[in-house]
């Protein structure tokens, strides 16, 4: 009797154990490079382990709350939401070059597996744009302008709908992290104000999940700087050390312009900054550029090869300029655009979209 008492006790144990813990089981097929596996969690290697004879591995964690979990096998990364009590199975032909994979034990790293896919079918129509533009440039590379300008429109068609599924995915998976992954996918430059929606409606849903949290605080601090929103005064040096504020500029219609010598995408909208000052300066528009170089001669240069006639500033401490901190500048070039009272009434316009917001307000 006691031992059948001990055998009962060990196995609720073992039971008690499962619990407080999740378990992935992964096997790989067509296998003959990988021989261990990794797995993340917030950027960090938190485990790994070797694969058997049958190309098997095994993780055992302790998740207390659902978390997001990294698996990476050789160059794939394979992504999951997992948390305690779980058992899960995951099953991947690493020589599949559609990257599709198998997930069965967790609903949440489910559906992360249907994004996946979203994401896959997305990605693989930019590259066969890319294909296309290295194709054509190759035979003929004095229309690289015409060329690159045809297929930018693909491209951005293509952003564009991915973008409204990333949308309509996260909207149907608000109560789960599928959902934040999802969202989390999109250009905030470009999503900004569904991004804050989307903050604040999950801000109380997660409170344990260090990743949310950073993404609704990241998102309140940004609020201040919404479309219709006063912004910030600030000052700066410009090139001859005058001391200059944003408030100066007030009465007219200011593009608060931050680029960098170094930054290709902003040396390649400069042209049309140019284009449209020249064209709309004396109808009270104007710009102040904010650079977030280091090299005072690299600045200066760029200013002068570029023609930017306008007024310039920066105290040359690159990402840790005070202004680039006060506005949250995560990449350039980033751009503000106010009336003559100072609200922001426009952000990121470039290009095309630049020359018509100015010609339907000026």
């Amino acid at each position: 009797m006691k031992k059948i008492l001990g055998a009962l006790s060990i196995f609720v144990l073992a039971a008690c154990s499962n619990k407080d813990q999740f378990v992935l089981n992964g096997e790989l097929i067509n296998n003959d490079q990988v021989k261990k596996v990794f797995l993340y969690e917030g950027g960090e290697v938190v485990d790994s382990a070797f694969l058997n004879d049958d190309n098997k591995f095994r993780f055992r964690r302790t998740a207390p709350i659902p978390q997001f979990y990294n698996l990476k096998v050789g160059e794939n990364n394979y992504f999951f939401v997992l948390s305690n009590g779980e058992e899960v199975s995951f099953k991947a032909n690493i020589k599949d070059p559609s990257g599709n994979y198998e997930v069965i034990g967790s609903e949440i790293s489910s559906k992360i597996k249907e994004f996946s896919e979203i994401n896959t079918r997305y990605s693989a129509i930019s590259r066969e744009i890319e294909g296309e533009f290295q194709m054509r440039l190759k035979r003929e590379p004095s229309k690289e302008k015409e060329i690159r300008d045809e297929l930018f429109v693909k491209y951005k068609n293509n952003l564009d709908q991915f973008s409204k599924e990333v949308l309509a995915f996260a909207n149907r998976n608000v109560n789960n992290l599928a959902g934040f992954y999802a969202i989390s996918s999109l250009d905030p430059a470009e999503y900004e104000a569904e991004m804050m929606a989307y903050a604040d409606t999950i801000k109380d849903k997660f409170p344990k999940n260090a990743a949310v949290r950073d993404f609704v605080t990241h998102m309140a601090e940004l609020k201040p700087l919404m479309v219709g929103q006063k912004a910030p005064d600030f000052e700066l040096m410009d090139q001859k050390g005058k001391t200059v504020k944003l408030s100066d500029f007030r009465g007219k219609y200011t593009l608060v312009d931050f680029w960098a010598s170094w930054c290709v995408p902003c040396r390649e909208e400069n042209p049309n900054i140019v284009k449209q000052y020249n064209t709309y300066k004396d109808r009270n528009f104007t710009i102040l550029g904010v650079s977030l170089d280091n090299n005072q001669a690299a600045w200066l240069k760029a200013i002068k090869d570029d023609q930017l006639t306008w007024t310039h500033v920066s105290d040359l401490q690159a990402w840790n300029s005070k202004a680039a901190e006060l506005y949250k500048i995560s990449s350039i070039p980033a751009s503000f655009l106010l009336n003559p009272e100072g609200i922001i009434v426009a952000k990121n316009l470039r290009g095309q979209k630049l020359a018509d917001f100015l010609e339907k307000t000026l």
